[in-house]
């Protein structure tokens, strides 16, 4: 069997976990929004290990990850130790001391912010962005420009779940062409 093969499987196996243990919350945060919770595959250590694997299995060449806020640090942090390199936590407004990069974007459900310290990420940065979810597209477009401003080439996004019907990927597609994006699941 190929490596490719593998990692196919890899995939596929950590797909069959999400299946099988993400759980659906209808509106919530509000009225109208479908939230997929995957804190259950963070609680199987089987499932958690598939899907870290699976995340970084299209970008095998990055020097580092970076983890979305909050979920996304869970998953960023295993997909860095697969991968043997460290872990960027892009955070909230607020909750970084110090100087800070930081850029704002739109969700499916309101306005948030992204911020990092530049000083955390080395001027020869390959970034793997890794977040639990897909939906709109705004967050991890936020995550790349952010990063970009840091100084960081941005090697690819990958996602366990993506929420086909939100568009996220092709509005993504029009903000950062030529970032490729992989998804464990689409629903």
């Amino acid at each position: 069997m190929t490596a490719e093969h593998t990692m196919d499987a890899v995939v596929e196996a950590a797909g069959q976990q999400l299946d099988r243990l993400v759980r659906v919350q209808p509106d919530f945060p509000q009225p109208g929004v479908l939230f997929r919770d995957l804190t259950p595959v963070l609680a199987d250590a089987m499932a958690l290990d598939l899907l870290a694997r699976a995340l970084v299995a299209p970008a095998p060449t990055a020097t580092l990850v970076a983890g979305i806020e909050a979920r996304g640090f869970l998953l960023g942090a295993v997909a860095a130790m697969s991968l043997g390199v460290g872990v960027l936590a892009l955070r909230k407004p607020g909750k970084l001391p110090g100087e800070v990069l930081s850029e704002s974007y739109d969700l499916e459900y309101g306005a948030a912010a992204l911020q990092v310290h530049p000083g955390d990420v080395p001027a020869d940065a390959r970034v793997l962005v890794i977040d639990d979810v897909l939906a709109t597209g705004g967050t991890v477009a936020a995550a790349c420009r952010l990063l970009r401003r840091a100084g960081a080439e941005v090697v690819g996004v990958s996602v366990a779940v993506e929420l086909a019907a939100l568009g996220g990927r092709a509005a993504l597609a029009r903000q950062e062409a030529d970032v490729p994006v992989s998804t464990v699941r689409a629903w």
